[in-house]
């Protein structure tokens, strides 16, 4: 490798994978940056663009449309998502303890995870608007359902999980809650969460679990 007049290592050159894995890492950053900032509308392919230290042209490039933009995001937010679901061993944990585990994860990020923000607020502006990007959450949220179906399905093949719970059911059920409170927190966000992770641990696992036998 050549070595630079003044004696320093020269910086190898990117891929052009890296590249691009770069560009769209910063403008998925500003993005959710712009959204939460200064709310949906704001969040312009210029205004975008601009905050990620690039032109409009290529957050228009990147994304072609708001629904682009938002499959994007819903993407982005699902990988992420998935990893720090791995790393904290929830994705492989039995039944029950996953589903406690994922919810006490969920609410425990509420305060401090503005991508969840940043989702939930284009979740309502696509609601508030009737609009056809509504089916982008949905396909959204069918997927966070079935993994908690499933979650709930092994936890009744382990006997940890009462076998009469409706699994679909449940799963829907537990991802309503989430999704109220992620609503509840961006009109308060100073409520407690404390006690309300406590409270919806305790009702879940008093409503899943397996009740001993008397005198077990």
């Amino acid at each position: 490798m050549p070595m630079p007049a003044d004696g320093s290592t020269a910086r190898p050159r990117r891929s052009q994978a890296e590249r691009r894995d770069e560009s769209e890492r910063r403008l998925m950053t500003a993005t959710i940056a712009v959204i939460c900032d200064q709310g949906v509308r704001a969040a312009t392919f210029e205004a975008i663009g601009t905050r990620a230290g690039y032109s409009r042209g290529l957050a228009a490039q990147k994304y072609g449309s708001k629904q682009g933009m938002i499959e994007a995001l819903i993407a982005h937010l699902h990988a992420r998502q998935n990893e720090a679901l791995a790393a904290a061993g929830v994705d492989t944990a039995p039944g029950l303890e996953a589903v406690l585990g994922y919810v006490e994860h969920f609410i425990a990020r509420l305060r401090e995870d503005d991508e969840g923000r940043a989702y939930f607020m284009l979740l309502a502006d696509a609601v508030a608007d009737l609009s056809a990007l509504r089916t982008a959450f949905a396909a959204s949220h069918e997927k966070v359902e079935r993994m908690l179906e499933a979650m709930i399905l092994r936890g009744q093949a382990e006997g940890a999980i009462r076998p009469e719970v409706d699994a679909d059911a449940a799963a829907l059920s537990i991802g309503s809650l989430l999704m109220g409170l992620s609503i509840q927190s961006l009109i308060d966000p100073a409520m407690d969460l404390a006690p309300i992770r406590a409270t919806s641990l305790a009702m879940l696992r008093g409503g899943l679990a397996v009740v001993p036998a008397s005198g077990a």
